[in-house]
Formats: C-alpha cells, sequence, structure tokens
C-alpha cells in the first residue's frame, strides 16, 4: 500500500487526461464536427483536384496543340518543295537558340540525322505514328541534364521520318509546382476545417453544458436557477427561454403545493380536531340526547371535510380534461338560468334581489356540469362576502366572444389580491370564520381554462365583476323555436 500510493496521483492524472478526449468523442457535437469535417474536407479534395486538372491539363494541350501545329506545316512544306525542301526548313529552323524549346530531327532510312537540333533518334522511341514521350540530354549551365520531352511522327515516304517534339521540362515543373500549391493549399484548408469544427463542437458543447449544470442544480433542489440566455435568438436562446419558462412553471407548482399542503393541514386540523372531540363527548356523556347533539355536529364536520375533498378532486379533474369527452355546444343563458332559479331562495332569505339578463343563443363548446358548478361557486361567493343588495347575472355575446358575469355590490377585491385569489386555500378574510374552504376561485380558473377561456375580476363601483370569457359558437345553427338574439331577465322568484 505504501509503495502504490506515490503512483496514485500520476495515475489518476492520466485517466482524467485520456478520459476528456473519450467523452468528447462519445458527444453528438463532436459526431456533428466530424461530419462537417468530412464533408468539408471532400469538398476541398475535389475543387483541388478540378484546379490541377484544369491548370496541368491546360499545358499539355497547348503544348499538343503546338506541335500539331508545326507537323501541319512541315507537311504542307514537304508536300510542296519536296524532301531537300523540308530538310531545308528543318535544319533553318533547327539553327541558333530560338528559345521556343522546339525539338526537331530528319533522319535517312537508316537513321542517319539529316536536319534538327537532336543528336540522334532517341532511344527507345519507336517509328510509328502518334504521340510519343521520350528524353533528350541538354546542357545547362556546363552539365549534361537529362529532360522530359513530347513529340510526334511524320512519316516520309522511301523510308525518311520527321520527328517533331518539344521540351516539357518546364511545363514539368510547373505541374510540380501547381501541386505542391495545391497540396499546402489543401492542408492549411484541412487544418483550418479542423479547427474550425473543434470551435463549432466546443461552442455548442459549451452551451449543453450549461443546460445540464442548471439541470444538475434544480435536480439538487435549487429551483430559482435558470439557464442563463446571451441575447443572441439563435435556437439554443429558444430552448433556454422554453426551459426557463418550464421552470417558472415549475416553481409556481412547487409552491402552489406548498401552500396547499399548509393550507390543508391548517383547514383541515381545526375541523378534524372538533370532529374528534365530539366524538369523544357522546362516548363520555352517553345520554340519547347530548350523544345525538354530538353526532349531529360530528357529522356536519365531516360534510365540510367531504365538501373540501370533493372541491379538490373537481379542481384536479377540470385542470386535467379528464371530462373533455363530455363537451358540447351549450348555451350559456340556458346554464344562467338554471343557477339563478336554484338559487333565488338562498338570495332572497340573506336580502339578496337576484337578477337574471341572458342573451339567448350565446352558444359555446362545454361541460354543462363543469360550467355549472363554476357559476354556483359564484352567486355563493357573492352571497357570503356581498353583504346585501343586488346579484346581478348577465350573458352577452360580444366580438365572437360569449360572455358571462356575476356582479355584485359588496367590498369588493383589492387589486393587488386578484391574482392570489385564484390560488387553492386563499381566504382574504383574517379571521377565516365564514363557512368555505377557499377553492371556489381555483375551480372557476380551472374551468375556464378547460373552455379555453378566461376570468377576469372587475370593478363594479362599487362591488365586484366576475367575468367568464369563452369562444362562441357562431357556425352552429339555431335550435328550433329559440329566438336567436335579444335580452330576457327573470324576476328574483322563478315564474313569479
Amino acid at each position: 500500500m505504501g509503495r502504490a500510493t506515490p503512483f496514485l496521483p500520476d495515475a489518476l492524472a492520466r485517466r482524467s487526461l485520456f478520459a476528456a478526449p473519450r467523452r468528447l468523442m462519445r458527444t453528438h457535437a463532436f459526431r456533428l464536427a466530424a461530419l462537417y469535417f468530412l464533408v468539408f474536407a471532400a469538398s476541398i479534395l475535389g475543387v483541388l483536384f478540378f484546379v490541377y486538372w484544369m491548370s496541368a491539363g491546360f499545358v499539355e494541350r497547348e503544348i499538343q496543340a503546338t506541335l500539331k501545329a508545326e507537323i501541319t506545316g512541315l507537311a504542307e512544306q514537304y508536300a510542296q518543295r519536296g524532301l531537300s525542301g523540308l530538310v531545308q526548313i528543318v535544319a533553318a529552323r533547327s539553327a541558333g537558340n530560338r528559345g521556343d524549346a522546339n525539338l526537331y530531327l530528319v533522319t535517312a532510312p537508316d537513321g542517319r540525322p539529316l536536319a534538327g537540333n537532336i543528336a540522334g533518334w532517341p532511344k527507345g522511341v519507336p517509328a510509328r505514328k502518334g504521340w510519343l514521350s521520350f528524353s533528350i540530354a541538354a546542357k545547362v549551365g556546363g552539365r549534361v541534364k537529362v529532360h522530359p520531352a513530347r513529340g510526334a511522327i511524320f512519316i516520309i515516304p522511301g523510308g525518311y521520318r520527321l520527328l517533331v517534339g518539344r521540351d516539357i521540362s518546364d511545363a514539368a515543373a510547373f505541374r510540380e509546382h501547381v501541386k505542391l500549391t495545391l497540396l499546402w493549399a489543401g492542408l492549411v484548408a484541412l487544418v483550418v476545417g479542423l479547427l474550425g469544427g473543434a470551435a463549432m463542437s466546443r461552442k455548442l458543447l459549451r452551451r449543453v453544458e450549461e443546460v445540464n449544470r442548471t439541470s444538475e442544480r434544480v435536480m439538487a433542489g435549487n429551483l430559482s436557477d435558470r439557464v442563463p440566455e446571451r441575447g443572441t435568438s439563435d435556437e439554443f436562446d429558444q430552448l433556454a427561454q422554453n426551459l426557463n419558462r418550464m421552470l417558472d412553471q415549475i416553481e409556481r407548482l412547487m409552491t402552489a403545493m406548498r401552500e396547499v399542503t399548509d393550507n390543508v393541514a391548517h383547514d383541515l386540523k381545526t375541523p378534524l380536531s372538533r370532529l374528534r372531540a365530539r366524538l369523544e363527548l357522546a362516548l363520555i356523556d352517553p345520554a340519547e340526547e347530548s350523544a345525538a347533539e354530538a353526532i349531529r355536529s360530528a357529522i356536519e364536520d365531516a360534510d365540510r371535510l367531504l365538501a373540501t375533498f370533493n372541491a379538490l378532486l373537481s379542481i384536479a379533474e377540470a385542470e386535467s380534461g379528464a371530462r373533455r369527452g363530455e363537451r358540447g355546444p351549450l348555451d350559456l343563458a340556458e346554464v344562467a338560468k338554471s343557477a339563478a332559479e336554484l338559487y333565488e331562495p338562498v338570495a332572497e332569505e340573506k336580502g339578496f334581489a337576484l337578477s337574471l339578463a341572458a342573451e339567448a343563443g350565446s352558444r359555446i363548446r362545454g361541460d354543462r356540469h363543469l360550467l355549472s358548478q363554476a357559476l354556483a361557486n359564484l352567486i355563493d361567493n357573492a352571497i357570503k362576502y356581498a353583504g346585501g343588495g343586488e346579484i346581478a347575472i348577465r350573458v352577452e355575446k360580444r366580438g365572437g366572444r360569449a360572455l358571462l358575469e356575476v356582479a355584485d355590490r359588496g367590498p369588493g377585491i383589492p387589486e393587488r389580491d386578484r391574482e392570489t385569489v385564484f390560488d387553492r386555500f386563499v381566504r382574504l378574510e383574517p379571521s377565516r370564520s365564514t363557512p368555505g374552504n377557499g377553492l371556489g376561485l381555483s375551480l372557476v380558473r380551472a374551468v375556464a381554462r378547460q373552455h379555453e377561456g378566461r376570468v377576469e375580476l372587475c370593478d363594479n363601483v362599487p362591488g365586484l365583476i366576475v367575468r367568464l370569457d369563452f369562444p362562441a359558437l357562431d357556425f352552429i345553427k339555431e335550435l328550433p323555436g329559440r329566438p336567436s338574439a335579444g335580452f330576457s331577465a327573470i324576476p328574483a322568484r322563478a315564474g313569479a
């Protein structure tokens, strides 16, 4: 153990040194960069090959065209002036240093040179028509060098031959120079492409790592952490914005969940304690009248608890859209009329005047049961907190929307609290002495959202207006025997 310890840091260092490249090679960013590099390299090689073929081929084609024109001209001279004239012309063109690198040779049937600037017939060159490649010896700076040459043969009757060629050492040097230049250009381009691919992959990895690090911190419990945005409006910024909105929603839900848990514990602790105390009282005092009263009170407490849980279940059902299959065309005026008839006796007993102004034909696609429950919650809240006066229910169409309003003349809700009252178990009454569980408006908002609508709280001066706004079904035909428009008002007592 003591001997192995000094080598442990070196081993860890080697492992970390090789772990980073292996981890990089497994990333999608590396594979994308590698694909980019391969495509880039193939493109560069294709372009370089095309440039080389065009450059080197152009020089070779020029040489062949020059030689072809030279042979054609000498053939015409032979046809006009014969062999002696051809020899004189070749001798004249071969005399001196013309600087055009052209090569000439006229030979007798026995191979003896008659004229030209080549000492003898090149070794290994067959006497046949067509293009030939051969080598020649030339003195350059006092030294004999072998140069490549390209030429063609013109057969003269009687066994005579004319070789016309050209020293292509300059063309070969040019070809090698072009090849070397393109090779270095290709290497530089490939290195630049490799560096560009590496930079691109590192940039992608940095953005992905930012998302990963934020996710790890959020999973560790830091729900307030967010993915950094760079303001570039690119795909990564859009992803960061969407993830941040998702994290905002998760944080709101978690906060709401904690608040719900706290409120459930607060709101259910008292009735459960009271329920237990009354049952204990019934056991202590088994007298028939006392026991019956304790049991009745316990049943009332149990009913309130069941109402709270039923309200929570209704909200969950509305938010999840579990009853979406039960939605169909319905008239909000009919829903409002049924609710008004149901609550009219209760409102009158509490000293309210309940009125209804409903525009027939305000149709939406919805769930009658959920909408009736939401409207009942609004009327019940008005009766509990308005204190008296008039409660007005209104239904109308406005700009392709169907509106359902419940207005009262109570104290209203302060504007600063109009968002929080929709949260579960939120009650603005500090004493929380009024019967209720703080779930009514939460259910109303959940029902509105399931029906692609919205809920608003507005001033009634004095009082409060709760407005439900739904998309209207204007394309549904009027039902037989039912008016298409107009308001109908009913008194406080149905049928009065």
